[in-house]
């Protein structure tokens, strides 16, 4: 079997999917960005055997978080660090957030979140085609703010 990528070049890894094929000057649409966190979501990490130890979150909704309330699209991948023993120690999570100025349409949309998780005894495909029919009203806009990160939970 090839060998797989850490999971802390995961950050990395969504970064070049989320810059290939696009020039510099090229700005980033909700279709852009849904597209490489499916070719990123496909991609496997070296991860402990277990089925929850690697993640895929959908989620949106209007929040406030910095202030100015904005429509959020949150696309997160979250794995399960294990110590020495095989225990869990703590999650690492790699975010890619789209935000919009919010709009009726858009707060008509409410929240929502789903996840999936590889290693469940679930296909990938239906989930990715399930969370892609609620990007519709969005699939072609252009966030007001994009966000790269991550972090310990």
């Amino acid at each position: 079997m090839p060998s797989r990528p850490r999971m802390e070049e995961a950050l990395g890894v969504l970064r070049s999917e989320l810059d290939a094929g696009r020039s510099p000057v090229t700005e980033l649409t909700t279709r852009d960005a849904w597209l490489a966190y499916l070719r990123f979501g496909r991609q496997r990490f070296d991860t402990a055997p277990t089925p929850d130890c690697d993640g895929l979150l959908f989620q949106y909704g209007t929040y406030a978080f910095n202030g100015t309330p904005m429509f959020t699209l949150d696309l997160t991948r979250q794995f399960a660090v294990v110590d020495a023993d095989g225990e869990h120690d703590h999650y690492l999570q790699v975010h890619c957030e789209l935000r919009y100025e919010p709009t009726a349409d858009l707060e008509g949309l409410g929240s929502f979140n789903s996840w999936f998780f590889h290693d469940a005894d679930a296909d990938f495909g239906p989930w990715a085609d399930a969370m892609g029919g609620r990007l519709v009203p969005l699939i072609d806009c252009t966030p007001s703010e994009v966000e790269l990160y991550e972090e310990q939970v």
